[in-house]
């Protein structure tokens, strides 16, 4: 996809911040940090939004003209830049991924068994598409991030059901859609695809997780396991935790023994490159990165050798993170945390 090969999220900042607070919003991202990313050579952004930011629940369906306001700077700022954006509903009305993460939290997804959020999702969609499929830059509307259901039906009847509200405002603006269980690339294969050829297909990819989240404090398997990992290496200690840690073996023994390495990443690819073959379409990998708790040869050797992939193949993708997140490339004064990543992740294709 034109101006959208590499690109970098703006996490943290709409989306996921601290607080709801307006002062955080006019100065995390400023032009400066746009005029950056399009100096480092990415030519696209991937902006997440909490719905707080443009719809209050105190007046569900009274849309924030302050909240929007962020959106249009950052828009004009994309334009004069030269950059395309992603606009990723991270948090929606009845949905977060965060609710997920936790038993006590699931129940606030209401989502895909209440017929008013429902409305209400479709309602918002209209709204941003409206406001935004003639602002003279290219623009993705990302449906939703990280859906997480026992099955996918939910999910594929709601985002056609969007996508045919969506068509009645603009017949061609591009549109993507993202798979089960946190976008993983394993649930490509069940989205219910649409014969659109401005629907787009994302997944997300933070493989091997126990690599890439090494020491993470908001997962249960990476508190426990807490080792730090060198890539390329080996997953240290690990049948010796899933003996220890027996409800994690389902999900990480068939890494015993294993390199970590490329060829093991690969492996994790195939359901990308099976939906490439199946489908004649390139989805889009709309996260990736290593959290800066890995050595830092290591984090450069993974993106290097993903972004590899990538290339043979021609997936477009966002890193995560541009600023703070634990994935930053930038701190929170904009001092770059590893100049030599940063050229790992511009370099230019051969």
């Amino acid at each position: 996809m034109k101006n959208f090969t590499n690109g970098v999220n703006l996490g943290g900042w709409l989306s996921q911040y601290p607080r709801y607070d307006h002062a955080h919003f006019q100065t995390f991202i400023t032009r400066p940090d746009i005029e950056q990313i399009a100096a480092w050579g990415f030519d696209h952004i991937r902006l997440p939004v909490d719905y707080p930011v443009i719809e209050s629940d105190d007046a569900p369906g009274q849309y924030r003209e302050d909240g929007f306001q962020y959106i249009d700077s950052c828009i004009e700022w994309c334009k004069a830049a030269g950059l395309g954006v992603v606009f990723d509903l991270h948090h929606a009305p009845g949905y977060s991924f965060n609710n997920t993460l936790q038993p006590e939290t699931m129940h606030l997804n209401v989502l895909f068994e209440q017929e008013a959020a429902q409305n209400r999702f479709i309602a918002l969609w209209e709204t941003i598409v409206r406001r935004y499929h003639k602002a003279g830059i290219p623009i993705i509307f990302e449906l939703l991030n990280e859906v997480v259901l026992p099955e996918s039906s939910p999910w594929n009847a709601l985002a056609h059901k969007t996508v045919a509200a969506l068509r009645q405002i603009s017949p061609d603006c591009l549109i993507m859609i993202g798979g089960n269980h946190y976008n993983a690339a394993s649930e490509l294969k069940n989205i219910a695809r649409l014969p659109d050829p401005n629907v787009l297909y994302t997944f997300h990819f933070y493989e091997p997780f126990l690599f890439t989240h090494q020491k993470a404090a908001w997962t249960q398997v990476t508190r426990e396991y807490d080792q730090t990992l060198e890539y390329p290496g080996f997953f240290t200690g690990l049948e010796d935790f899933l003996r220890r840690a027996p409800h994690h073996r389902a999900g990480f023994e068939h890494l015993i023994d294993r390199p970590l390495n490329r060829a093991l990443m690969r492996e994790f690819l195939v359901p990308v490159f099976e939906f490439i073959a199946e489908s004649g379409q390139i989805p889009y990998c709309g996260e990736y990165g290593a959290i800066d708790h890995a050595p830092t040869d290591s984090r450069r050797n993974w993106h290097a050798d993903l972004l590899d992939i990538f290339n043979q193949y021609g997936i477009g993708r966002a890193v995560w993170s541009y600023k703070e997140m634990n994935f930053r490339l930038v701190d929170h004064a904009g001092q770059v945390a590893d100049p030599l990543l940063i050229k790992i992740l511009t370099k230019k294709q051969p």
